[in-house]
């Protein structure tokens, strides 16, 4: 028998992981789930997953360790692809060389001593309910140069009873699809070689037990921190064993004294649904990584004026959209992409102009400053689109610099929306845009930068032919982080092509998310309620778009979409002067709901709710103390059912009393109801307990299709179920 494992542990409120290392190798994942006693023997718990032999296989079952070895035998995808200048692999035998323990943190230190490599893998709970784990290669005692095909940040064995994975693909105007795999034997594999995160891919999957709802049953969920080309593996090897890896999808060549990093993936598990990996990612981005600039702040209301005008500025014209905006509620003004040129060529598409961040002599006469105090004299902030990241050929930038375009010797690069990318591994390049950047902040009152990227990168090696994916990304960090210390009061939106770089590698430097350039309400709806399986409603912006959508085509009700926007970080977007008087009562109502009710939604939980019917999208945002909620329920088909079924609602106190009634109870389509006689219409509405509205729901009116629902529910006090 073997010598009993070395065990060590990491505790949060909703999650215990367990790594247990037998004989000195690298540890393995040997419990992640729900929390386990103080006194949990996690030797046993380790001994008791001893695998028996089979006939026909080695005399030794492939551990599925925090960095699977090719060296040791393992038989799957390994954690580790690595090779010496000549092209010969190196066969890791890693050894364990100590643990290091503290609160909230474990720290594995393996070394090769025969290839003069060190392995680190760092778990961190940094406060709430996810666990942060990163992977770190070493090669200082090694006689040369390491290439590296593959790090994988630390890999998790996953339980071979899950039924599936869920997770997200999309493409431009429809981010985050929700995708269900069944388990196989075999690799899945979801990669982005983009350059960005990219709208096809979200790096982060879900794995759920058989019987699995949004309210209950077990799921653990991954996602990886990083916005450029990244790798997400999962396996099922023919011995039953599965695993999931996550990295950077670029090689590396790692001199003497350098370390590789794997990235971080963030890990949360929940026994109580989907619901609960939501309400940990939700909280996580909140305490640990998107920090704003006035925390006591409330989100403000935005104004974007790109479906309005497009590259057509006008002074005069963009301050009338300014006094509608701020007539309705708008507290931030966004002027878009046009507003930059040069006395050789306006910003008048998008084949021109960009790299040269210079005010539009001829757009902006006098500069920004009129148009800036003509909105904060309406009571609004300033925010600007800047693209920092690209440049068109058509350019003075481009023109006095073709080095800096990442343009490969002797071969044909295709644009992309009419623009290049520069090369941000290049220290000028950076130290260029910093300065341009910085100057417009220095002279004008920016408080809110919309960062946007609009195209992949292709062709991807600097000029000396080495690889950049990685570190063009680091660059972007890196520029972002001193543009940040600078001018630590502007807020950053990040937006490429809508919603092609959310992850939480951008989110730690960003205070915003542009989801998707769609702004069709429809399409929104589907969207958002996805991303907040990862994402807080407070960072996702989420604007009211034109009657016409510019995107998909659909005409939509102002209603409906005012209802999707307030459910995220509110916007409006799109030309106010089209509004009729009924539109703009509404928008003007709806807009000031949203102000009533955004610091407690912010603070609170988003919950998703199951309706009866795939035709209908619930969800419910409760406060932090239990004492009100708003339920959003969209009918996004045509309802099958005769009738109407009920809506259970979720997060609620059990034993509370809440009074319930239909917000936008005028709003109710007389056509498909003939008659509904529910007190939920009514002023008063009804009286309910939590466990009455949690276990047997209430019923809305029927609805035609894209339209909504909003509950209100207060608690009453002085009283219990």
């Amino acid at each position: 028998m073997p010598a009993a494992p070395r065990c060590w542990r990491l505790d949060t409120p909703a999650q215990t992981l367990v790594l247990a290392s037998t004989e000195g190798r690298l540890p393995v994942v040997a419990y992640w789930g729900a929390p386990l006693g103080e006194g949990e023997d996690c030797a046993s718990l380790a001994q008791a997953l001893i695998r028996p032999l089979g006939h026909g296989i080695l005399d030794h079952v492939g551990e599925v360790s925090l960095c699977p070895e090719e060296g040791r035998a393992f038989q799957g995808q390994p954690g580790i692809r690595a090779f010496h200048p000549d092209g010969q692999p190196l066969m890791t035998q890693f050894v364990l060389d100590g643990v290091e323990t503290a609160a909230g943190s474990l720290v594995v230190r393996a070394v090769d001593a025969g290839l003069g490599l060190a392995y680190r893998a760092t778990f961190s709970a940094p406060g709430g309910d996810v666990i942060v784990a990163e992977a770190e290669l070493d090669v200082s005692g090694s006689t040369g140069p390491v290439r590296v095909e593959w790090l994988s940040a630390p890999v998790i064995a996953l339980p071979e009873t899950a039924s599936g994975l869920l997770e997200f693909a999309g493409r431009w105007t429809q981010e985050f699809g929700p995708r269900r795999v069944a388990f196989s034997r075999g690799v899945h594999l979801r990669e982005s070689r983009r350059g960005r995160t990219g709208q096809d891919h979200f790096p982060g999957l879900i794995v759920t037990e058989a019987g699995c709802t949004e309210t209950s049953g077990e799921a653990r969920a991954l996602t990886f921190a990083f916005s450029g080309v990244n790798r997400i593996l999962v396996e099922e090897m023919a011995d039953g064993q599965r695993q999931v890896q996550a990295g950077i999808a670029e090689a590396a060549t790692i001199e003497a004294r350098e370390t590789l990093r794997s990235e971080a993936v963030h890990l949360a598990y929940s026994g109580a649904g989907l619901n609960g990996i939501a309400s940990a990612y939700q909280a996580h981005v909140r305490a640990n990584l998107v920090t704003f600039p006035e925390a006591a702040r409330e989100r403000p209301v935005h104004y974007n004026c790109w479906e309005a005008v497009y590259f057509r500025h006008d002074v005069a014209e963009l301050k009338e959209l300014a006094n509608r905006a701020a007539a309705i509620g708008a507290e931030r003004f966004v002027l878009d992409d046009g507003w930059f040129g040069t006395p050789r060529r306006s910003r008048d598409d998008d084949t021109t102009s960009l790299g040269d961040w210079t005010v539009d002599a001829k757009k902006f006469p006098d500069g920004l400053g009129p148009l800036i105090d003509h909105v904060e004299g309406l009571g609004m902030r300033f925010g600007l689109w800047v693209e920092p990241e690209m440049v068109n050929l058509d350019s003075d930038l481009a023109r006095a610099h073709p080095d800096w375009i990442i343009m490969p010797e002797g071969r044909t690069q295709w644009t992309g929306r009419g623009q290049h990318v520069l090369d941000f591994t290049n220290p000028a390049v950076t130290d260029h845009i910093f300065a341009c950047l910085d100057a417009l902040l220095a002279e004008y009152r920016i408080d809110y930068l919309k960062w946007d990227m609009n195209r992949d990168l292709t062709l991807a090696v600097d000029r000396t032919g080495r690889g950049l994916l990685r570190r063009q990304t680091e660059a972007v960090y890196a520029l972002i982080d001193r543009l940040r210390k600078k001018h630590p009061a502007v807020e950053i939106e990040s937006c490429a092509s809508g919603g092609g770089r959310i992850d939480y590698g951008i989110l730690a430097r960003t205070h915003r998310v542009w989801l998707s350039d769609s702004n069709d309400a429809h399409e929104r709806c589907l969207m958002q309620h996805e991303a907040m399986l990862f994402l807080p409603p407070e960072i996702v912006g989420s604007h009211v778009g034109p009657r016409h959508c510019h995107t998909s085509g659909r005409h939509l009700s102002m209603a409906f979409r005012a209802g999707v926007a307030l459910t995220g970080h509110m916007g409006f977007e799109m030309d106010l002067r089209e509004l009729d008087a009924a539109e703009e009562a509404t928008l003007k109502r709806y807009t000031a709901f949203y102000k009533e009710n955004r610091g407690w939604m912010h603070a609170g939980r988003q919950l998703r709710l199951e309706p009866a019917g795939a035709e209908t999208v619930a969800h419910i945002s409760v406060d932090s103390a239990q004492s009100r909620f708003l339920a959003f329920s969209a009918t996004v088909g045509t309802i099958k059912p005769e009738t109407a079924s009920p809506l259970k609602l979720a997060g609620l106190d059990p034993d509370a009393r809440y009074r319930v009634r239909l917000w936008n109870r005028d709003e109710v389509s007389r056509p498909p109801t003939r008659a509904f006689a529910s007190p939920l219409l009514g002023k008063q509405g009804l009286v309910l307990s939590g466990r009455v509205l949690m276990q047997s729901g209430i019923v809305l009116p029927l609805a035609f299709p894209d339209t909504m629902c909003i509950v209100e529910g207060h608690r009453v006090e002085g009283s219990t179920a």
